[in-house]
């Protein structure tokens, strides 16, 4: 999941803010829980929970960043 959103153009670099939590922190844990997640891989988009257990495509990612944006 991490490859998908690093392999994102530039454009849509510029307009987001992107941040990783481990699992294997408390503060990563508290993260999974508050958004409802379930399982991994999971990305929230402006705090909500959009992909779980799948890894989206780059457009399906792209466009559901632009969604929320």
């Amino acid at each position: 999941m991490v490859a998908a959103v690093k392999d994102l153009p530039p454009e849509i670099w510029q307009s987001i803010e992107y941040r990783q939590w481990s699992m294997r922190s408390l503060e990563g844990v508290e993260r999974f829980r508050s958004l409802g997640a379930k399982s991994l891989p999971a990305v929230a988009i402006a705090g909500r929970l959009v992909f779980e257990c799948n890894i989206p495509s780059q457009e399906e990612l792209i466009s559901a960043i632009q969604a929320a944006g």
